[in-house]
């Protein structure tokens, strides 16, 4: 039972993590900072990588006969998985969009200003 609840830990702290730093990637790109954006998602990536990791231990000790009780921290830290999943993927688009949008702001200050100066 111990190792099951240190693998219930890993996936909330893994997913606790990866769950952060995709909202990190969300405010640097809201600032602009898009590289530093797309690196604090790669970094939210590899943290679900290491959640997934572990819940998939679970699954196939289940597989292989072992069985565990669904205790409510497990339901718990399912939910963060699940959050933190939906956050990464969410904070992708969001990234893309604010790209979108320096991109066009540039392009409109570049155009607004060339046409003043001529």
């Amino acid at each position: 039972m111990e190792e099951y609840q240190e693998i219930i830990m890993g996936i909330i702290t893994n997913s606790g993590v990866a769950k952060s730093k995709a909202m990190d990637a969300i405010a640097l790109a809201q600032k602009g900072n898009t590289q530093s954006a797309a690196e604090r998602l790669e970094e939210s990536k590899a943290e679900l990588v290491k959640a997934h990791k572990s819940q998939t231990r679970l699954i196939q000790q289940e597989a292989g006969g072992t069985v565990h009780e669904v205790t409510l921290l497990m339901v718990h830290a399912q939910d963060h998985l699940m959050s933190a999943i939906t956050t990464k993927d969410l904070a992708g688009h969001m990234i893309e969009l604010y790209n979108r949008l320096n991109r066009y702001e540039e392009t409109t200050n570049h155009t607004s200003n060339g046409g003043n100066n001529g």
